[in-house]
């Protein structure tokens, strides 16, 4: 039997984005539930490749309120950042409905109604925090490769021991795709990698420095919706994902990575690069990163590239809806576990006074 809940604001999606919200919801004594997909609190950093650290110190890492319990400059794996964040939501007591995957949003009157399974909940403000990382995207032409050759996104790699001894080709040139085949490389495959420059921000030399403020500074301040720089890169980003981080150009070729043009196709099951030569590999693994998912929610509010259409989260056409950790929301950081916090903060004093 279909049973309904009703709040003053739902938060949907329970990572560092949704706890961030939640946090600022129970300082200011909403009445609010944080509804998510998942089964336990912290999932989404488990299931990532086992050797994954995060890009930014401890020092960067904590969610308001709570410091990352860890030392300022050490670099927390993506399990420690699983753990700090199931520790935040019982030290904040955040009301987290686990299991709770919402189908559908919709207008409701003055509200929304959301429907997950049996259940339906009603809001007057609803926080969509599902984070940057929704779809895994894999091209179409993926299916034309020789089924021999082993395939996967990289959401789902895990360590090298996936993978087949000969030749790997890595496709995407990003940070994921940098840090998975540094990793192979250094695990003895043969590694090609694949994909336009993203560019690099240099972390390993600003972050040196008065134990990585300036940089932090930097990456939060300057590559800004408020500067120009920020707003050049703002347009990058949101359609070619982040810049190198933590390894560099450099750092690939000195591991003995090959560096091969884009990978336009398939030719005779085998790959097309766009130099026209075409790679023969045992392994493909996609570091091409995700697409947006909001077939669920039914509201005219995104863009032509199917991105939330809003200014620093808040969404004009839809009064009551608003987003937290989207990739560049307000600056770089947006997405970051040390950065959402400044965008919720800014959501729920918003909320509170519109």
């Amino acid at each position: 039997m279909s049973t309904e809940e009703t709040y003053h604001t739902i938060v949907i999606g329970g990572g560092q984005a949704g706890l961030a919200a939640g946090y600022y919801l129970a300082q200011r004594g909403e009445n609010f539930a944080i509804l998510d997909g998942e089964t336990r609190v912290g999932q989404a950093w488990r299931k990532r490749w086992d050797s994954l650290r995060l890009f930014t110190p401890a020092r960067f890492n904590g969610l308001p309120g709570l410091p990352f319990p860890a030392g300022e400059l050490y670099f927390p794996t993506k399990d420690e950042a699983a753990d700090y964040l199931e520790r935040y939501a019982g030290k904040f007591q955040l009301p987290i409905r686990p299991n709770t995957r919402i189908e559908k949003l919709e207008r409701d009157g003055d509200s929304y109604r959301l429907s997950a399974g049996g259940q339906t909940f009603k809001a007057r403000n609803v926080i969509v925090a599902t984070g940057a990382y929704q779809s895994p995207y894999i091209p179409a032409f993926a299916a034309q490769l020789d089924p021999v050759i082993c395939q996967f996104h990289s959401y789902a790699y895990r360590n090298p021991g996936q993978i087949p001894t000969g030749r790997v080709l890595v496709v995407g040139a990003g940070n994921s795709g940098a840090e998975i085949g540094l990793e192979l490389s250094r695990a003895g495959r043969e590694v090609w990698l694949s994909g336009r420059d993203v560019g690099h921000i240099p972390a390993d030399q600003l972050g040196k420095y008065f134990g990585g403020r300036p940089y932090w500074w930097f990456i939060s301040h300057v590559l800004s919706i408020d500067t120009p720089i920020g707003r050049k890169m703002h347009e990058q980003v949101r359609h070619h994902g982040n810049p190198l981080i933590r390894s560099n150009h450099k750092d690939i070729l000195q591991a003995g990575i090959q560096i091969a043009s884009r990978l336009v196709g398939v030719e005779a099951g085998g790959l097309r690069l766009q130099d026209g030569r075409t790679l023969d590999a045992e392994a493909v693994i996609w570091a091409t990163g995700f697409r947006p998912d909001y077939k669920w929610i039914d509201l005219p509010v995104f863009d032509e590239f199917g991105l939330p259409d809003h200014q620093r989260g808040v969404v004009s056409k839809a009064s009551g809806l608003y987003f937290v950790g989207l990739h560049f929301q307000t600056a770089l950081t947006s997405a970051l576990m040390g950065g959402v916090g400044k965008d919720a903060e800014y959501i729920t004093r918003f909320m509170s006074k519109s």
